[in-house]
């Protein structure tokens, strides 16, 4: 197989500039909708603070949203001449650490609001009169789709933020659906069949740099769970010490496990019989059936060697996610190349949680797993590196600055992701110790030459309901 085996009907839908002129405002509509709803919701004082060294002030993304937006899109494609250069540096994420970032002479919210709001109009402007060909900055409408992320990631940024705040609850949503009748009945694993497919992505106009080039990698058979782990498989690894064993835990796992004091997920406390947890200023009993969240790689890692199985690595994953045995295509989803829909993931913050293991059976992967996308991050066991034929564009620091065994990638987005980013090629990354994001994980393992489907469940992998 080669890498022109990828589906290219993601580029199908944008078939004119008005139909694209649509699509691109409606997606900086959506952003900035979710952007108002993290900010409204909270007083002056809350935008301010800083609610956790790791993370900036909501009033610092605010206005970095809008300075991001100013200088790609009125700046680079509309050619206008800068608003306020004199900011630039102080929204410039390379420049200041979040650490640092309540220091600075940062616009107030009122100020920042109208500088969001004062960039926006100018770019809808600029958006009319794009013609979307003779630059590759603008082919696809890529700079416009890259800024609607931008803005997206950001929101996600600021919901963990929410979830760090102390204080009385400001954010509401409904819970997701209940897991349909057959998720009790769901196998504990799949197989995935080796050989080669199709990873990354050639065609799909809106991918950033590192899901770049699509390119041919040949996967031996594996198991994958059916489903991310669920809260009570993992009380069922607390409940047997291994927290406590350092068998389980890699050498810097462990290290780090013995001096941050980790004892169980992030959000989590035991309180006489039960585990409770808080979500965005609300506690309440740890669900079961809910799949895991707010883990570290090390804690991920831990688990799955407890559980005799190991983390999936990224190519694993995406052939999981991604692979049509039928076609021999790599799809945009893992349901097909149809966008995301409320009955296919649980993406765009529409519910603060994630929906119980076995939920969203129209989101299945041709494998047979599902939440794939959605849900949760889920931990691999790979490093970010580069694709063959990489190329940092439109600027190294989205991506070639991170590369290296630092940090671990993190693939499927979560509850907390826009649609617009909520794609089976996108790459996430972060340090190996990181809970406060919403990542859990599912777990895998090789297959025997000889391998014909999926054993019986086994005691602790088994999805809990």
């Amino acid at each position: 197989m080669t890498a022109s085996h990828e589906t290219t009907t993601a580029t199908a839908s944008l078939v004119t500039a008005e139909t694209l002129r649509d699509e691109i405002a409606a997606a900086l509509t959506a952003a900035r909708d979710r952007t108002a709803a993290l900010t409204d919701c909270v007083d002056e004082t809350d935008l301010i603070r800083q609610h956790s060294p790791l993370m900036s002030p909501l009033v610092w993304d605010l206005a970095h949203i809008a300075n991001q937006e100013e200088l790609w899109l009125l700046r680079d494609v509309g050619g206008l001449d800068p608003m306020h250069p004199e900011i630039d540096p102080l929204y410039n994420a390379f420049e200041h650490p979040r650490s640092e970032r309540p220091t600075l002479p940062l616009l107030p919210p009122g100020e920042a609001r109208s500088y969001a709001a004062e960039v926006r109009g100018r770019v809808l402007d600029v958006l009319e009169r794009t013609s979307f060909s003779g630059r590759r900055l603008v082919t696809g409408g890529f700079a416009f789709g890259m800024i609607v992320q931008h803005e997206q990631q950001h929101d996600e940024t600021m919901l963990i933020t929410h979830q760090l705040r102390k204080g009385a609850p400001v954010l509401t949503a409904p819970p997701p659906a209940p897991a349909p009748a057959d998720a009790i009945s769901l196998p504990a694993e799949v197989l995935v069949p080796g050989g080669p497919f199709t990873m990354g992505t050639s065609t799909e106009p809106w991918a950033l740099d590192n899901e770049r080039p699509a390119h041919a990698v040949t996967v031996p058979a594996f198991f994958i769970d059916t489903t991310p782990v669920t809260n009570a498989a993992y009380q069922a690894f607390i409940a047997a010490g291994g927290y406590d064993d350092p068998r389980f835990w890699t050498p810097e796992g462990w290290d780090h496990r013995q001096r941050a004091g980790v004892t169980a997920p992030m959000t989590w406390r035991r309180d006489g019989g039960q585990w409770l947890r808080t979500a965005f200023g609300v506690t309440e009993p740890v669900a079961p059936a809910e799949p895991v969240l707010h883990v570290s790689w090390y804690e991920a890692d831990a688990y799955a060697r407890w559980a005799g199985r190991r983390l999936p690595t990224e190519p694993e994953w995406e052939k999981a996610a991604r692979f049509d045995p039928v076609t021999g295509l790599s799809r945009r989803f893992p349901w097909g190349d149809d966008a995301p829909t409320a009955e296919r993931a649980n993406l765009g913050q529409a519910h603060l949680r994630p929906a119980p293991a076995g939920a969203y059976p129209e989101g299945a992967a041709p494998c047979g797993a599902r939440q794939l996308i959605g849900d949760v991050w889920e931990w691999t066991a790979s490093d970010l590196v580069p694709y063959p034929g990489f190329e940092a564009w439109p600027y190294p620091e989205y991506s070639e600055v991170f590369f290296g065994p630092e940090y671990k990638v993190l693939r499927g987005g979560s509850f907390a992701v826009s649609p617009a980013v909520g794609r089976a090629t996108f790459r996430n990354w972060d340090y190996p110790i990181r809970r406060q994001i919403f990542a859990g994980f599912r777990t895998a393992r090789s297959a025997p030459t000889d391998a014909g489907g999926p054993p019986a469940a086994r005691s602790g992998l088994t999805v809990s309901r």
